[in-house]
């Protein structure tokens, strides 16, 4: 039988033909431009040969699926008992039960209440092996005590259930600011429940309030990992042996939407533990780790995309090695989701599990030359952060000098400036908004009223990356309610489509961001009728649209017309270049481009409109 084999037929691949290839693209450029940095200074190539010692991390078994964990962070009994059992019969795997003043408390927790909590759990078999995750506050030792009550009140062998205790003052502290449990704490209560014949884990080193403050991936592992240092040396000196020790640590990590970043981060995670465990003399075992995807990804509005964010950020925590994944229901930021955005959270998962099989391989990033190199990259500066915690006495005299929390403000301060610029976008809220967009339901609760106890360190504050565009928006909804209009502008297209598309795309993206509504035509116009849709728009702002070539040509004749016309305010999308002089004097007062600070200049625009901040 013949070779069909068509692989000889083409000549070998060689990275000098492809870089001969892109050299010649690239006109002259620097081949940098093709280059990104993270905000840790880690540089991403846009080509990588194949890893030459790619090796399976150690995570997740083949063909183990993760836990498909749902939150229940509501108040009443017995609505969140009637969660838990439709998230257990219809595909979830676990619940986490989120308590007041914890990590995860995104404004509605539970109570630590015993009353309520076995009410809750009413008709889940714990003894099954159901695996429950808690979410504690400052109320760890009491809801800790109520838990394992009722495991004994209900006669279950406490060694037969699967319940990870999650106590983490640390980042508590972090998040909130204030804690009023101390390490020698938690090792004294996962000294009692593990004679209680509870297996664990205990303890949870939490990376979440750094990355839900704007932190950066190095950042996250770093202050996760000497969380779980500083609980590893408690039960230590708790007189619990390092062996059993580093099994009563479990890890979470945020997961978004950057892809690659947060499968590196994942796996960076466990490469980074063992060798923790390594240099404590112990021979490396799987760390647990779970994944929530991100809260500060999450919008308000147009809420649907979260859906496409969430299943970004769960293929790659999966794809990193995940044991247990948390979707955020994609309407959270709203408020408290009603049944079908949690049946919509339970089924991101399900379909990567079941109909993608993204669990039956084992590391499937193992020997991938971008994913390797990122990992490695992660690895060593969260590594070189990590040694700084280390040297300054450990997380907790870090987190009361404070400095910590200013390297993190400063990373989400270099992100908001990216969010602002749309250098960083989140689809359907800085780009491509939709303003007839319908309101979605959230159920009717009330967040929980948030103590305010004295803080002893600064927290993290949490952020939503999308905040700022979202207060533009409630400015356009405030003057549709009181005028029957959104606030408007007419885009001036020159020339014929072609010449005007990609610009008109541009501004009508950039200004509906802002809640803006851009008015158009979408075929050539004389200057005559340009203007007279202008005047039947009703917009008092113009953005002039079209190419560098037209704009030498018409866009000095078309300002002048469109100021004369009643025009307030007139921009121009492009660089002006060579011709800014002219453009100005002929009445053009704001240009607008790809990489320019959206944010002000959507300010900008509603100052010019008269609708000021007190609208936000």
């Amino acid at each position: 039988m013949s070779d069909l084999s068509l692989v000889s037929a083409f000549p070998k691949a060689e990275d000098s033909a492809w870089k001969a290839l892109v050299e010649k693209a690239l006109k002259g450029a620097s081949f940098s431009v093709l280059e990104s940095k993270t905000y840790d200074g880690v540089v991403i190539a846009p080509l990588y040969p194949p890893a030459e010692n790619g090796a399976v991390i150690p995570g997740r078994d083949p063909g183990a699926p993760w836990e498909i964990t749902q939150r229940i962070d509501i108040a009443d009994a017995g609505v969140a008992n009637g969660q838990i059992l439709e998230d257990l019969n219809n595909g979830a795997s676990g619940i986490a039960l989120v308590f007041q003043g914890a990590v995860g408390d995104c404004g509605y927790a539970l109570p630590a209440d015993a009353a309520t909590l076995s009410a809750a759990l009413g008709g889940v078999h714990l003894e099954w092996g159901v695996p429950l995750e808690l979410q504690l506050g400052a109320n760890a030792a009491t809801v800790a005590a109520m838990v394992a009550d009722l495991v004994e009140a209900r006669g279950l062998p406490a060694n037969h259930t699967n319940i990870r205790f999650g106590f983490d003052p640390i980042g508590v502290l972090a998040s909130k600011g204030v804690t009023d449990a101390s390490l020698e704490d938690v090792a004294a209560l996962a000294k009692d429940l593990s004679a209680r014949g509870f297996k664990g884990p205990f303890a949870a080193a939490d990376g979440r309030p750094v990355h839900e403050a704007g932190g950066s991936e190095a950042q996250e592992l770093a202050f996760a990992l000497s969380s779980a240092l500083a609980y590893l040396r408690a039960f230590e000196a708790a007189g619990i042996p390092l062996a059993d020790a580093r099994r009563m640590i479990f890890f979470r990590l945020a997961a978004d939407q950057d892809q690659f970043l947060t499968t590196a981060k994942f796996r960076a995670l466990r490469k980074l533990w063992s060798r923790v465990e390594e240099a404590c003399g112990l021979t490396p075992e799987a760390a647990f780790v779970t994944g929530e995807t991100a809260w500060r990804m999450m919008t308000k509005r147009h809420a649907q995309a979260n859906i496409i964010r969430g299943t970004i950020a769960t293929l790659a925590a999966a794809v990193g090695g995940a044991n247990a994944v948390t979707v955020l229901p994609y309407t959270a930021a709203l408020g408290l989701a009603e049944d079908f955005a949690r049946r919509v959270a339970r089924n991101t998962q399900t379909v990567l599990l079941e109909e993608s099989n993204l669990y039956r391989v084992a590391d499937p990033a193992a020997g991938s030359g971008a994913l390797e190199a990122l990992t490695n990259d992660l690895c060593t500066e969260a590594w070189r952060l990590f040694q700084k915690f280390d040297e300054a006495g450990g997380v907790l005299n870090v987190l009361e000098s404070g400095l910590f929390q200013d390297a993190v403000a400063e990373t989400r301060m270099r992100r908001e400036i990216a969010m602002a610029k749309r250098k960083e976008s989140l689809i359907g809220t800085s780009e491509f908004a939709d303003l007839g967009e319908d309101d979605l339901e959230v159920m009717d609760v009330a967040p929980s009223p948030v103590e305010t106890a004295a803080q002893t360190v600064k927290p993290l504050t949490p952020i939503r990356l999308g905040a700022p565009f979202e207060a533009l928006r409630v400015r356009s909804d405030v003057l549709l309610a009181k005028t029957g209009t959104r606030p408007r502008i007419f885009l001036a297209c020159l020339g014929r489509p072609a010449d005007f598309n990609v610009r008109a795309s541009f501004a009508k993206s950039l200004f509906e961001a802002g809640g803006i509504e851009a008015i158009a035509a979408t075929s050539e116009q004389s200057l005559d009728q340009i203007l007279d849709g202008f005047r039947a728009s009703g917009a008092s702002l113009v953005c002039l649209c079209s190419s560098d070539k037209v704009y030498a040509s018409d866009a000095a004749e078309a300002a002048k017309a469109l100021k004369d016309a009643g025009a307030t305010h007139i921009y121009l999308a492009g660089k002006p270049g060579d011709l800014e002089a002219a453009l100005r004097d002929a009445g053009v007062e704001s240009f607008v481009a790809t990489g320019g600070n959206a944010l002000e200049t959507l300010r900008g625009a509603y100052e010019q409109l008269g609708a000021r901040a007190s609208y936000g």
